[in-house]
């Protein structure tokens, strides 16, 4: 028999928040209250992050701006890595930078290469307020670094440049929901 709660079990599923929409694009706000209301919000980012099929979820992809973000990831070992992190700083990134298939909720279908490094290092707090410190390798540092840029007002084309970025846009556009944007 499993102790604890499955991540999400008890969230609500909420509407994803798509390119072009002005929350994905401003800085989030720290969190100043620990409290129901948080955990709450965590719950709905865990159900809202696996009904879409994601690894990780920041709270201005569901237009919350508040500095969380959840995550269940895999690092390159085949590691699971499963939490969240509330008022995340990217500490340290280091190691070698690799350009990898990236792809966001927010772009659904689409992806492009994009260089991160191969570490990363973020401190934050739970939601219950105790600190937390989250090391990551391989793909699950790309997951971090990506989910931090999220609360910073970066989408990961935001790092494209030239040719890639002009043809994920171009894309995007193509797409229903990218009409909109």
């Amino acid at each position: 028999m499993r102790h604890g709660s499955i991540p999400g079990a008890r969230g609500r599923v909420r509407p994803l928040t798509l390119l072009g929409d002005p929350t994905l694009h401003a800085p989030c706000r720290e969190v100043t209250a620990f409290g129901p209301e948080l955990a709450a919000l965590v719950e709905d980012l865990f159900a809202t992050m696996y009904a879409a099929r994601g690894v990780g979820l920041a709270a201005n992809q569901v237009g919350e701006d508040l500095r969380v973000f959840v995550y269940d990831c895999p690092d390159d070992e085949d590691v699971r890595h499963l939490g969240h992190i509330v008022n995340p700083r990217l500490v340290e990134v280091d190691g070698v930078v690799v350009r990898g298939p990236e792809g966001c909720l927010s772009l659904p279908g689409l992806e492009a290469g994009t260089e991160r490094y191969d570490h990363a290092v973020v401190e934050g707090f739970t939601a219950a307020g105790e600190p937390v410190t989250v090391h990551g390798t391989g793909f699950f540092a790309r997951c971090l670094q990506h989910e931090c840029d999220h609360l910073e007002g970066r989408l990961y084309v935001d790092r494209l440049t030239g040719r890639r970025r002009r043809a994920v846009l171009r894309r995007a556009a193509r797409t229903p929901w990218g009409k909109r944007a």
